[in-house]
């Protein structure tokens, strides 16, 4: 799959590929025929739910997807390792914004959360691994992370083989924001720097889009070329 990194947070994005490396992440989706797409969306981004100390007011669940697609009504919810009970479940209202993240947050008693920009806040506090949280559209599971190493007997709720469990601090953040390859473990890694309302995109062109792109590019370079050779042939000729 053909990927640029982008960095994306609220009211702000920034590129990291230079020009060289935008224009060969063009012309590999035209060779690839477009093969490789970014994964339907919204998905679960980021999840930080073991902070150091208390976790209360300081966790966070990160939703990726397109902007303006309403989460009215959504559900995320935990899902127990040791039994499979469901919990805590927390009730979305509201859209996804222009940065295409939208940040969940726990709120302690007085309303109050230390996850700045947040655009639903929460009373909840996800258990650590081995566990599960589903993101739901009613009944239907739109995407699922387990994580922690899981016994005989316990409940995966997750996609594949399970991510790695984190330490106090740690976030759990996928590989790219908007791909999903239904295996936990290939896309969620483990984060030392929480990052609620920023994430890593893999960006990738409509087939429409980098076919005429990468052939207009083509085209370029080889009028570039033929022009090269006719100034050789006329200096040539003069001689």
């Amino acid at each position: 799959m053909s990927m640029m990194s982008m960095r994306r947070r609220k009211g702000m994005e920034v590129g990291s590929g230079g020009v060289g490396r935008i224009l060969g992440g063009v012309f590999a989706a035209v060779w690839l025929g477009a093969a490789g797409t970014a994964s339907a969306l919204p998905l679960l981004s980021e999840v930080y739910y073991d902070a150091v100390g208390s976790d209360d007011g300081e966790l966070f669940v990160e939703i990726a997807g397109r902007p303006g697609t309403s989460l009215e009504g959504w559900v995320v919810e935990g899902v127990n390792g040791a039994n499979g009970a469901a919990g805590p479940t927390i009730v979305l209202s509201g859209a996804i914004g222009e940065t295409g993240l939208f940040v969940v947050a726990d709120q302690r008693s007085d309303g109050t959360t230390s996850i700045l920009g947040a655009d639903w806040l929460a009373n909840f506090d996800f258990q650590n691994g081995p566990d599960s949280i589903v993101l739901r559209d009613g009944e239907r599971v739109v995407d699922a992370v387990g994580y922690g190493v899981f016994g005989v007997g316990e409940f995966f709720a997750g996609e594949g083989t399970p991510a790695p469990d984190v330490a106090p601090g740690e976030s759990l953040m996928r590989r790219f924001a908007d791909v999903d390859t239904d295996d936990n473990a290939s896309d969620w890694i483990v984060g030392t720097t929480p990052s609620p309302g920023m994430a890593e995109l893999a960006i990738v062109p409509e087939p429409g889009t980098a076919l005429l792109l990468g052939l207009g590019l083509a085209g370029l370079a080889s009028a570039g070329g033929r022009r090269d050779r006719l100034e050789r042939a006329r200096v040539g000729r003069g001689a």
